[in-house]
């Protein structure tokens, strides 16, 4: 069955509870921090986490007076702890709150995505695997080129999603930062070990050098990072919603009982599920322009990038741990036609093996452009009487003159195509 949208686990992470819950995991983690350079007093440190908590509805009462989040935010945690609230925010620019939770948010989203990642790359293996030796016609600009094997195409999408989830990892890496280091990156009135312990606790490394921010260059390639990962999507999906064109039909996506492919036509079957994706995809590499817009900020910080990535971060994981759940469900269930490849392959009448005769004159002596200009001659001539290739070939004096029938027959071996199979399968995936 393929997985619809539902208000799912990755959209659960972006939830505006989740969000100040890990504002508060900051928030708390810099007052341990505090208590262990003894700023804090231990009995007033327990009652800080004890109590910490937050009501949505009044830091929404609170913001639209005064127009700050963070501001609303700590006045709604102060009137659940009390006079101990003096303790909380220590120090502290929004930022150094906002920046470091937005990390933890990210590397969590990102641990959603390589795991999808993974769950996709084993079945593009286990097609690929299916579908080892199933010859098809390869093909150029659209065009007949020679066969393959449409396991190949599963190997193919293989290796790049396995670069992918390299790149994934590399992009949660460079994400996982912190930053509490003060209103423009100078800890003016917090001391570097504090950092040092508050991102130790969080599981995080300190940013080297900051302004008021996180520089936005992680954010991008985090971004970039995913738009590749839904280029790869869009690519698979193209490539399923050209082999379902009626005069290709070498596969399809399922069409699952009681789904209808048109209001107007009861026959239809539409690729609608690669369409989507192609289209969520276009989506996906806006929102990494967006992140690389978001680089250059004024001097230490404005916050011209805060409302981007409210929309960006949210919208593109999200749509990312979508599209690999989705493309997942029609790649196990892919309709696959090996006798219409067959079909197909036929189709052009065996001219797909003009390199391979090429190549046997130009050995018996013929130079390359004698030998493309024999071969090219007949080509045209089967296409445009629909003749078979081989037939033409052996008529040809020129052809004959230098090559013996038997030599000839035998380029039009399809076995000689599909003879390293194996051996790129192991380049890919290792020995079975």
């Amino acid at each position: 069955m393929i997985p619809r949208y539902t208000r799912n686990e990755m959209g659960q992470l972006w939830e505006s509870h989740n969000r100040f819950r890990k504002w508060l995991d900051v928030e708390i983690a810099v007052c341990e921090a505090w208590h262990e350079l003894g700023e804090i007093p231990a009995d007033a440190l327990e009652a800080i986490k004890e109590k910490a908590s937050f009501n949505i509805e009044r830091i929404d009462e609170i913001e639209r007076e005064v127009k700050h989040d963070v501001i609303a935010f700590l006045t709604s945690v102060a009137e659940f702890v009390g006079p101990e609230s003096r303790f909380v925010h220590k120090g502290l620019t929004s930022s150094d709150v906002v920046d470091t939770a937005l990390s933890l948010l990210m590397r969590e989203a990102a641990d959603r995505i390589i795991a999808d990642l993974q769950e996709l790359m084993s079945v593009l293996r286990l097609q690929a695997a299916a579908y080892k030796h199933v010859p098809c016609i390869g093909r150029s600009h659209g065009v007949h080129a020679e066969p393959m094997t449409f396991g190949l195409k599963f190997c193919l999408w293989y290796a790049e999603a396995d670069r992918s989830l390299v790149r994934m990892r590399r992009a949660r890496e460079i994400i996982n930062v912190g930053k509490v280091s003060g209103a423009v990156g100078t800890f003016s009135n917090i001391p570097p070990r504090l950092e040092e312990i508050v991102c130790e606790k969080l599981g995080l490394a300190p940013e080297p050098v900051a302004t008021q921010v996180i520089q936005r260059d992680r954010h991008a390639e985090y971004m970039t990072t995913l738009a590749l990962i839904a280029g790869l999507v869009e690519k698979i999906s193209v490539e399923i919603r050209h082999l379902q064109r009626t005069e290709v039909r070498e596969a399809e996506e399922p069409f699952t009982p009681g789904q209808k492919g048109s209001s107007a036509m009861p026959h239809k079957r539409n690729p609608v599920g690669c369409e989507n994706l192609s289209g969520l995809a276009r989506v996906v590499r806006s929102n990494a322009l967006a992140a690389m817009e978001n680089m250059p900020l004024w001097h230490e910080r404005d916050i011209s990038h805060s409302s981007v990535e409210r929309v960006i971060i949210p919208d593109s994981t999200i749509l990312v741990d979508y599209m690999l759940n989705r493309l997942k469900g029609i790649l196990q269930n892919l309709h696959v036609y090996p006798e219409r490849m067959r079909e197909n392959m036929e189709m052009s009448s065996g001219l797909f093996n003009s390199q391979r005769v090429m190549l046997a004159l130009i050995q018996k002596g013929m130079t390359r452009e004698e030998a493309y200009l024999v071969v090219q001659r007949n080509a045209m001539e089967s296409w445009r009487t629909k003749t078979p290739f081989l037939e033409l070939l052996l008529a040809d004096p020129d052809v004959m003159n230098s090559l013996q029938e038997d030599e000839v027959r035998n380029i039009f071996q399809l076995e000689h195509y599909l003879q390293h199979v194996d051996y790129i399968f192991e380049r890919v995936f290792g020995k079975q």
